[in-house]
């Protein structure tokens, strides 16, 4: 299912950060976000489907996909939450989870998202907060499938077993040591 603005003052974000449903819980507690939705984006076949992504048989990248207001929260601060729920270095995938469908990414929608992404990209780099290069990347947003209802709000559906992915990952540990300093 294709997401839509619902009006004209809206607009989109997709962001990819490894697993989906690491990155859905932080968008939905903010202000100025009205959906988040999370699935499959940036490949090119007709449609997308957990098995098939995970198991890496598409081009598609676990994703979220969110409307959000930006009068009330600007794309570059969506960015800013964004960078502090990933490791931006890994090449290869996020934490425990490893290949191309876990790679980070920021689809970008318009060229004006793009030149923002851009900046907090080389912001970020330049900040000297990692040693190694910032390998997310940054392309246009091409396409976006919802996943299957029992990963959407995956943290508030099931969030002992949330946790307890999380924290195995690594990820909890690494977003603590790495921007609670």
């Amino acid at each position: 299912m294709e997401m839509t603005n619902g009006d004209n003052l809206s607009q989109r974000a997709t962001l990819a950060g490894g697993c989906f449903w690491c990155l859905q819980g932080p968008f939905d507690a903010e202000a100025g976000v009205t959906q988040v939705r999370v699935g499959y984006a940036g490949g090119t076949e007709a449609d997308a489907d957990y098995y098939r992504v995970a198991g890496g048989l598409t081009e598609h990248r676990e994703s979220v996909d969110m409307v959000f207001d930006p009068e009330k929260i600007s794309f570059k601060t969506i960015l800013d939450i964004f960078w502090r729920q990933i490791d931006p270095t890994d090449p290869g995938g996020q934490f425990a989870d490893r290949g191309q469908q876990y790679m980070t990414t920021i689809y970008y929608h318009t060229d004006e998202q793009r030149q923002i992404a851009e900046a907090s990209k080389q912001a970020l780099q330049d900040s000297g907060k990692f040693d190694k290069p910032i390998a997310t990347e940054i392309l246009p947003f091409v396409s976006f499938f919802e996943a299957e209802e029992e990963h959407q709000s995956y943290y508030k559906k099931s969030p002992l077993r949330y946790q307890v992915y999380k924290k195995g990952s690594g990820r909890t540990d690494y977003l603590k040591d790495t921007w609670n300093k």
